[in-house]
């Protein structure tokens, strides 16, 4: 198999082109791809090599093979997610009613992450893990492990579990507002867990947002770790909000 100079896959990179290319319009719904010929003049590549990159993106919903007509862009919406100062990712991405948020997995961590730790300032107390999805008219979008400071929480894994939601949980502990204070934007390749839960193919693209929730007074409640399908989720960051709260 070719490889780049980095040793990524070069179908990848490809495909990665072409994503890019049907998400920012240049290959709108409904348009007809180039033939396997054309994108491998394009590209420089194997008539296969393309053939990987195209199927691909076909796992991933992003284009569909007409019998004797060629490969088309399938129609779909781009969601967005914003991140402000109350970031609610529920409430955020995907219409009401189509949208859920649910935990798959909540436990009591002795000894946290570092990053963890000292971002919640937990000066040696134990955290609550807590792993959600998020779904949007039945297709898995995100990944979340969010932690929370025991302290601050008492019995909010009890909660979780009785409303399934992590709002109605805080609130359920005294805890009715809450702002975000930090955010750090990257992206990865998707891990094999993050691919099963979210139906991608191998070697696929997450968007990665770390942050940090504070109560209003400023104390660390919650740092939160969401992987995003790149494929779906496009991320908008309202700076003004930051900005107002003291440019975090």
């Amino acid at each position: 198999m070719t490889r780049s100079a980095t040793g990524y896959s070069t179908w990848r990179l490809i495909a990665d082109q072409l994503r890019s290319e049907i998400v920012d319009g240049s290959f709108p719904p409904e348009v007809k791809l180039p033939t396997e010929g054309e994108l491998a003049d394009r590209f420089g590549v194997h008539r296969n090599t393309v053939r990987q990159s195209v199927a691909a993106l076909a796992a991933e919903g992003l284009v569909a093979t007409r019998q004797g007509s060629g490969t088309f862009v399938v129609p779909h919406t781009l969601l967005v997610h914003r991140i402000s100062l109350r970031t609610r990712l529920s409430e955020s991405i995907g219409r009401p009613g189509a949208t859920s948020h649910r935990p798959i997995a909540a436990e009591i961590v002795a000894s946290p992450p570092h990053e963890v730790a000292t971002r919640l300032r937990l000066d040696g107390r134990p955290a609550l893990q807590v792993e959600t999805v998020a779904d949007v008219n039945g297709t898995t979008v995100a990944r979340s492990t969010a932690w929370f400071d025991v302290a601050l929480t008492p019995d909010l894994d009890i909660h979780l579990r009785q409303t399934r939601s992590i709002t109605k949980a805080l609130r359920a502990v005294g805890i009715d507002d809450y702002v975000r204070t930090w955010s750090a934007v990257s992206s990865r390749i998707a891990n094999g867990t993050e691919a099963e839960d979210m139906n991608l193919p191998a070697g696929s693209i997450v968007l990665v947002v770390r942050s940090v929730n504070t109560l209003v007074d400023r104390t660390p409640l919650q740092y939160t770790n969401t992987r995003f399908r790149a494929d779906r989720v496009e991320l908008d960051i309202d700076f003004d909000a930051f900005n107002d709260l003291g440019g975090h």
